[in-house]
Parts: structure tokens; sequence; C-alpha cells
């Protein structure tokens, strides 16, 4: 049996929806895709400045012969600045694989369903264009019989692969919309679970960058470099300590300044 012609608009209709909606949700995630491809991109270089910045520590830490705590922190310094760097490579390559990839599946994902439209839409066509013959022959041989019998079975046939097309239509926008709403959940859940390992494990190996800092003394260092340019110079360095001395004196708990006894 064919469709009435309101049945007919409402599944136009409803195709047409679809239409829109593949096309904005293509655009959508075509760029968000994009963004976070970017995204990753630029984590990768600034990986890349930070394993520069620590090459540039250690050069100048084995360059450094005067200053033997500088030289130490430097070093001890620069091994945990690459570590962050190693933890930054493994956030890349999780970005990349957990967001970037399963967000670019949805270029081909779309254009499947576009072509699933196609055939909807030229489905209805072929019913319009039967309708259309049938209602023409009707007009204008109303008492032939046998080529109005032959037009109705024409538009059922087209009635019935257009309401087939129309349901499998669904049934696949069914499965893209399910599919695409796990996805985007899991690829967004998978981005922040990438940016918080990374940042813990970040914050921790940072935090042994700052205290790889504490074992630099400027004071040592100094009388170090002072040794080398005034090798005979005790006198210097006699002054340097007693210097040193009188403020630790000073800024002793309980200690009282001489102008205050």
């Amino acid at each position: 049996m064919s469709r009435t012609g309101s049945e007919i608009r409402k599944s136009e209709a409803q195709s047409k929806m679809i239409q829109d909606r593949i096309t904005a949700i293509e655009r959508h995630l075509g760029t968000l895709c994009d963004t976070l491809s970017s995204y990753t991109r630029k984590t990768a270089r600034l990986r890349d400045k930070g394993d520069l910045l620590a090459k540039e520590i250690v050069n100048y830490a084995e360059y450094e012969k005067i200053n033997p705590t500088l030289k130490k922190g430097l070093t001890s310094f620069a091994e945990h600045l690459s570590a962050v760097q190693d933890y930054r490579q493994a956030e890349v390559q999780r970005l990349e694989a957990k967001s970037v990839t399963p967000l670019s599946n949805y270029g081909l994902l779309c254009k499947q369903t576009k072509n699933e439209l196609k055939s909807a839409f030229a489905a209805h066509d072929r019913e319009h264009s039967q309708r259309k013959k049938l209602d023409k022959i009707q007009q204008k041989h109303p008492s032939d019989q046998q080529q109005i019998s032959q037009a109705q079975t024409e538009l059922q046939k087209a009635s019935v692969d257009a309401t087939r097309t129309e349901r499998a239509l669904e049934q696949q926008m069914e499965s893209f919309e399910s599919k695409k709403l796990q996805d985007i959940k899991k690829v967004l859940t998978d981005f922040v679970n990438i940016e918080m390992i990374f940042h813990a494990k970040a914050l921790e190996v940072y935090t042994q960058c700052f205290q790889s800092l504490s074992v630099i003394e400027p004071e040592y260092d100094l009388e170090e470099f002072l040794t080398q340019i005034h090798p005979n110079n005790d006198s210097r360095r006699l002054s340097i300590a007693s210097t040193a001395s009188s403020a630790d004196r000073l800024t002793t708990p309980g200690s009282t300044p001489a102008s205050q006894r």
C-alpha cells in the first residue's frame, strides 16, 4: 500500500532534520578534533623546549668547575626537569591515542551517514515521481484501468523502497547517536584523566627540582671563586667567613644586637 501525502511529507521532514544534524555534528566534532590536535602539538612543542632547557642547564653544569655546589644543584635540577618531559611525552602519546584519534574517525562516520541520506532522498524522489505519474494518468485517462493499475503498482514499490530506506536510516542514526554520546563522554573523560596524571607526576618531580636547588650555597661558591682569582689572599677569605659568622650570630634566636645591650 502506498503512503499518503502527509506520511511522505513527514518522512521528508525527518530526513531533512537528520541531514541538518549530521552536518552540524560533523562541523562541531571536526573543529573539536582540530583543536585537540593543536593542543597536543603544542604540548609536544613544550616537551621539546623542556628538553632543550634541561640540555642547556646540563651544558652549563658540565662547564662549571669553580662553583661546586652550583654544579651539583644544576645537574640534579636538569635530571628532574628532563624527567618531567618524559611524563609530558607520555601525555602527548595518550592524548593522540585516546582523544584525537577517536574524534578523527567521525569524518568517515558522517560521510557514511550522508550516503544513507542520499539514498533516502533518492527514494523519496522516486516516490514523488511515481505519485505524480499516477495522478497524471488518473486525470488524463480515468478509464484506463490497466495504466492506472500499473502506475499504482509502481507507486507501491516506490513507497515500500522509501519506507525500507527510511527505516535503515533511522537505525543507522540511532547507532550513530549512541556511539557519539558514548565517545564524546569517553574522549573528554580520558582527556581529564591524562591531564590530571601528568600534572600530578609533574608536581612531584618539580618538587624534586625545587629541592635540588637547596644544595646550592652561594657564599661557599663565591669563596671558591675568590680563591681562584686570589689564590694567596687568605685575609679575604677570613673576612668573608667573619662576616658570615657575624650575620649568623645576629640572626640567632635570643641574640641581642650590640646597640640594644
